[in-house]
């Protein structure tokens, strides 16, 4: 990545709530916003090229995009008022929420609300989004177009929902949050391994969501999940960036207090008696968390939960990480059987071809697990997981990805 386009997407990922969010405000019109937004985006990249980057990246793209959004409105023929209204964006912090709510309104398709909100709302590229979601960049980017069509075709306001309406659209933007996080935490683009600022935004906002909907379990069942996926950063990587596997992580790097804040939490969120994806997500995080050792896991404990968590999201990873916690309470043998059946569902998914070649070397079967390694080596553009692999099996991965036996 050039400096420029680490510039870029840095102040894309800080700026897109702010500068979309104002403009949306102002006059109304989120498709002339994220259109205006895309086009600044572009125009620094021609510009900054050229003359540099200016001292204040995210000011530059906001006169830009408004800008861009004026001449727009001229042409559609809107009111002078308006226009007028359009050059004086004020801010406001509920900004990114507002947007958020906006793109998981139910007059969208299911599908496109993730995508129009990871690009509009967080900053992510279309391959970023791609690869949260599994799905090629062509997909993602029709997605998006048809979702900003529909926003501005229904008139979607720009507002957080309240009553009923809420019940329809806090499952989208908590997918949202969770998505955003991970991909903060573990980051797919090249050349980096946690993008802090990307998942402490998302637990930020989680955080608020937990303040505006006190009585909702599921925001605070997902900051709990948050909270203690952060108490653990600091065992996962090495001073120098590489990955430690949960079993060989120093537990005396884990921030003991914000574990106990997350459980509490999460105690707090199952008193209301409405368990669901995220409170029991975080519940088989705190099994580990809590656990003075890897090999005191309570790996039955953790099987049940997913077993629970599959009556609410009955997904192919979500089984894969059951087939893990199998391996440790009953056998690798049973795990295999159950990544197996997982096969077609999973083929392009790396962490499913990294967990197969550590359960095939478990099981003895050292070339299968090599080939497997070797494919999840060639689906994966992390650098930290790519060294892993190349330390676990060998450094030249990428000279074996053919066919996989079976």
């Amino acid at each position: 990545m050039t400096e420029i386009e680490a510039v870029l997407e840095a102040a894309c990922r800080q700026e897109a709530a702010r500068v979309v969010g104002a403009l949306t405000r102002a006059y109304g019109r989120f498709d002339v916003a994220e259109e205006a937004f895309q086009e600044a985006l572009l125009a620094a990249w021609e510009h900054w090229g050229r003359s540099g980057v200016p001292d204040r990246p995210g000011a530059w793209l906001m006169q830009v995009a408004r800008n861009r959004a004026i001449d727009r409105l001229r042409r559609e023929g809107i009111g002078r008022e308006k226009v007028a209204q359009a050059m004086r964006p004020a801010p406001s912090t509920d900004d990114p929420l507002r947007l958020m709510f906006t793109c998981c309104h139910p007059a969208l398709q299911a599908e496109a609300r993730l995508p129009l909100t990871l690009r509009a709302v967080c900053g992510f590229s279309t391959g970023q989004i791609a690869h949260a979601l599994l799905l090629s960049e062509a997909a993602v980017a029709q997605r998006i177009a048809r979702a900003r069509r529909k926003v501005a075709d229904a008139g979607i306001p720009y507002r957080i929902p309240q009553g009923d309406e809420l019940d329809e659209r806090l499952d989208s933007v908590l997918s949202v949050l969770y998505l955003m996080f991970n991909e903060g935490y573990l980051a797919s683009a090249d050349g980096a391994v946690v993008r802090r600022e990307m998942a402490a935004e998302a637990a930020t906002l989680t955080r608020q969501l937990t303040v505006l909907f006190p009585l909702e379990p599921e925001p605070l069942g997902l900051w709990a999940l948050m909270r203690l996926h952060e108490a653990r950063v600091r065992a996962r990587f090495t001073p120098d960036g590489q990955l430690v596997r949960l079993m060989d992580q120093d537990r005396g790097l884990w921030h003991r207090v914000a574990i106990a804040e997350a459980v509490a939490t999460l105690e707090r969120a199952a008193h209301m008696g409405r368990p669901a994806r995220y409170q029991i997500e975080a519940a088989i995080v705190a099994c580990h968390a809590e656990s003075p050792s890897f090999e005191a896991t309570d790996w039955l404990q953790i099987v049940m939960l997913y077993d629970l968590l599959l009556q609410h999201v009955d997904t192919p990873v979500v089984r894969l990480n059951r087939a893990i916690a199998l391996r440790y309470a009953v056998s690798v043998e049973a795990a295999l059987v159950e990544v197996a059946a997982l096969s077609r569902d999973l083929d392009d998914y790396h962490l499913f071809h990294a967990t197969r070649a550590e359960l095939l070397r478990a099981a003895g079967r050292e070339g299968q697990a090599r080939a497997a390694a070797a494919r999840a080596f060639a689906l994966t553009q992390n650098p930290a997981e790519r060294t892993l692999l190349a330390l676990e099996y060998g450094p030249d991965l990428d000279g074996a990805t053919g066919p996989v036996p079976g």
